[in-house]
This record gives C-alpha cells, sequence and structure tokens, in this order.
C-alpha cells in the first residue's frame, strides 16, 4: 500500500477539473454496478458493494448517481465487464499491477499497453510481477475513531492479520478470504471506515531516485487515464523531496 497511497492524494489534487472528476464518477459508478452484479445488490450483504459505496462517498459522488448504478446492475439493458489484470514494469524496474473492467478486451489492451510504452514501461505477461505483491483486505479508519491498541484488539478479534497505526489513521490488513467479515466486525464496532478495498500490497517497497520517481508517477497518471482502469498498484517509494516538489 506505502508505494500507492503515498503519492495517490497528491495525483488527485494535482487537476481536479471537471473532465477528471467526470470520469472518477463513472470510474466509481462503474465499479458499484459491476459489485452489484457479481453479487447481491445489498451492501449489507455484499462487501465488495459496500466498499465500492464508501470509495464513491470520499469522492463525494451523489447519492442519486449511487443509486442509479445499483439499479443498473439488475437492469435488462445491464453491460457485461469482464475484470482483467495486467502486470509490467516502469523505469527503474518498478512493478505494477493494473486493474480493469471492460467491455471490449482487445480495445483495453491495446490502451494498456500503448500507457505503458509511451511513458517508457513495458506490459508483462500475467504473473510477471503479481507473485511480489499479496492480494490482502484493506479497512482504513480515521485516528479518532480509535487509540492503536484499541485497534490492534479490535482487529486480532476480528480475524485480521496486521494493523498500522500512526497520526494519519489506522490501516488494517487480512487475508483475501476473511475480508468480509472483518470489515463487517470492525465497522459494527467503529463506524463506517474511510476506505475499505481488496488490493496489492507490494511484499517489498523499492526505493527510487527522483528522476525516475517523476517518470514512475507520469506512467502511472496516464495509465489510470484509461476509461477502463480502475486501479493501480505499485511497488516503489518517492523521497520527501520529490513528495514536496509534487505537492507545490
Amino acid at each position: 500500500m506505502a508505494g500507492h497511497s503515498q503519492f495517490k492524494n497528491i495525483m488527485h489534487r494535482k487537476g481536479r477539473v471537471d473532465a477528471v472528476r467526470s470520469k472518477l464518477f463513472g470510474k466509481l459508478a462503474r465499479e458499484i454496478t459491476v459489485a452489484a452484479k457479481l453479487g447481491l445488490p445489498d451492501p449489507a450483504m455484499n462487501a465488495r458493494l459496500r466498499a465500492a459505496i464508501i470509495a464513491a462517498r470520499a469522492e463525494n459522488v451523489p447519492k442519486d448517481n449511487i443509486e442509479r448504478a445499483i439499479k443498473k446492475a439488475s437492469g435488462a439493458d445491464a453491460e457485461s465487464y469482464d475484470e482483467i489484470r495486467y502486470e509490467g514494469y516502469g523505469p527503474g524496474g518498478a512493478a505494477l499491477i493494473v486493474e480493469a473492467q471492460t467491455d471490449n478486451r482487445n480495445r483495453t489492451a491495446s490502451d494498456v499497453r500503448s500507457a505503458f510504452t509511451k511513458s517508457g514501461g513495458s506490459l508483462a505477461e500475467t504473473g510477471a510481477v503479481s507473485f511480489m505483491f499479496d492480494h490482502v483486505g484493506v479497512v482504513a479508519f480515521d485516528a479518532k475513531v480509535a487509540d492503536a491498541d484499541t485497534m490492534l484488539e479490535a482487529a486480532i478479534e476480528a480475524g485480521a492479520d496486521d494493523v498500522r497505526s500512526d497520526e494519519s489513521g489506522h490501516e488494517v490488513t487480512c487475508a483475501q478470504e476473511a475480508y468480509g467479515e472483518v470489515s463487517k466486525a470492525l465497522e459494527a464496532r467503529f463506524g463506517e471506515p474511510r476506505r475499505t478495498a481488496l488490493v496489492w500490497k507490494a511484499q517489498n517497497i523499492i526505493e527510487v531516485d527522483d528522476e525516475t520517481g517523476e517518470k514512475l508517477i507520469r506512467l502511472v497518471e496516464v495509465i489510470e487515464d484509461q476509461d477502463d482502469v480502475q486501479n493501480v498498484f505499485v511497488n516503489f517509494a518517492l523521497s520527501d523531496a520529490l513528495m514536496e516538489k509534487l505537492q507545490d
């Protein structure tokens, strides 16, 4: 997570123009529709749908948009999306995992490959980098909901594997298989989390120099700009100096 979330908010702050926001809303709505179609349309009984709704709320997606996306899943004209994972390398040997949802596999594969190539990366075979990541559930809360010891105790009782707590908040990690039960138990105790999702968490984070870091940021931005791309996970960290530069 560190390599991904470290700069995620910076990238979002860089350009909250209407077009960018509209594209983000569309991707969030698509995930809600896919989650509702794959499971029950009730977020209380569908962990993935619940996570998608929380993500949409965090980005201030209107309630009407969320409800429409759920209803769309049960409609006769509901689109059918395939979920695809792409893996590749960026400058400096950094590893990237790209999750996409598409109604046209050929188009999406071409778009993702082009995004990698034009930004100094290369698309690899499935499995080429995923062995360097763990597919886990993450449930994150604001620091104010509990102290570190209370959160750790609750997470252990819920069946989680790890908790990281600092002034920015609590991040609970659990096995993919336990994700639904863990997120439900923690939400029952602490209220709605600020984020909950299944993620690809890098086993080891690599350090990159600032020049490489800037190239990697551009690569991630170009990939995320593709309409069918939902998430990008990476295994690199940026220096404090580059973080400050990006925030300017």
